[in-house]
């Protein structure tokens, strides 16, 4: 039985990704993911036949000494590791997508491979640096995800305009405000609208903060009327600084109709409703005639 010389393959792959880099300018990215994952892959392979566990370190501190020698690059063990951890990840279900290896890498600390693919999954779509990748983990974006919502995207099925709502929703406070009423909860909120938006979900936009509209002869205030114009639609979001109640949704209703009637159009889609309140209560929702309306609670930080 010929052996087979792991060390000479994973030579041979980084000089092959080197040379393509060099000419093959507009898909380095892949390639350089494909070639660390074939390193991954014959590093666990290379190790597989030892029977001393911690011969394994012992091999990768070899072979990055002798790489760096033959190919006077510093392929550190630490970025060997990160390799073979490349080639795991993977082998367990993560999703391999047109990323940098530096978004991969901010990836390789964590276990959960759907929460992996949540972030695989908006860099792409979002287009997001690595700076931006590392606040959105910081902030736990897919931990505040619902468990529907988790569920509906590993069964890979199509998602609706607030499964991506985070909750709680959450609000900087850079003045530390005590008392924090509607008028201050809005300030807050108009003071980083790109923030709050994006917690909404995907294609939200602000069109005005106290929109008027006139019920008979009443006039009332929307305190938020956005748009969003990958569903197509008007969102009314109403801000509560006490807990959800039956009110609430009645007068976010009142809301929602006037904008489907006097408002939008009919190739838009039926407005939605977003109440944002301390405290959720889920009975309240689900009892609700109108699936419409979402609400989700707000953290002040």
């Amino acid at each position: 039985m010929v052996k087979i010389n792991y060390y000479e393959k994973i030579k041979q792959e980084l000089i092959n990704h080197e040379v393509y880099v060099k000419v093959k300018d507009y898909s380095k990215n892949y390639h350089e993911l494909e070639t660390y994952y074939n390193i991954g892959r014959l590093l666990v392979e290379a190790q597989k036949g030892e029977k001393r566990a911690k011969y394994g370190d012992r091999l990768i501190k070899e072979y990055s000494k002798r790489l760096t020698e033959d190919l006077g690059v510093g392929y550190t063990q630490t970025s060997l590791k990160r390799m073979r951890s490349f080639f795991l990840l993977l082998e367990k279900g993560a999703t391999l997508s047109h990323l940098s290896w530096s978004h991969y890498v901010e990836l390789l600390k964590y276990d959960d491979i759907n929460k992996i693919n949540y972030y695989i999954r908006i860099c792409k779509e979002q287009n997001l640096s690595v700076r931006q990748l590392r606040e959105k983990i910081k902030l736990n974006e897919y931990e505040r995800l619902s468990s529907i919502t988790k569920t509906k995207m590993i069964k890979e099925e199509n998602l609706e305009i607030g499964d991506l709502i985070k909750s709680p929703i959450l609000i900087e406070n850079k003045y530390s405000y005590e008392d924090i009423n509607e008028k201050v909860l809005k300030k807050l909120i108009l003071e980083n609208i790109p923030m709050f938006l994006e917690q909404l979900g995907e294609g939200f936009s602000f069109i005005k903060d106290e929109y008027k509209i006139k019920i008979g002869s009443n006039y009332n205030y929307i305190d938020l009327l956005l748009f969003n114009y990958k569903y197509n639609c008007f969102i009314v979001v109403e801000l509560k600084v006490t807990e959800l109640k039956k009110e609430h949704i009645g007068q976010i209703e009142v809301y929602m109709n006037y904008i489907d009637r006097k408002v939008k159009n009919f190739l838009q889609n039926k407005t939605i409703g977003i109440i944002v309140c301390y405290k959720n209560k889920e009975l309240i929702i689900e009892y609700s005639s109108d699936s419409r309306i979402k609400s989700v609670e707000y953290n002040i930080c």
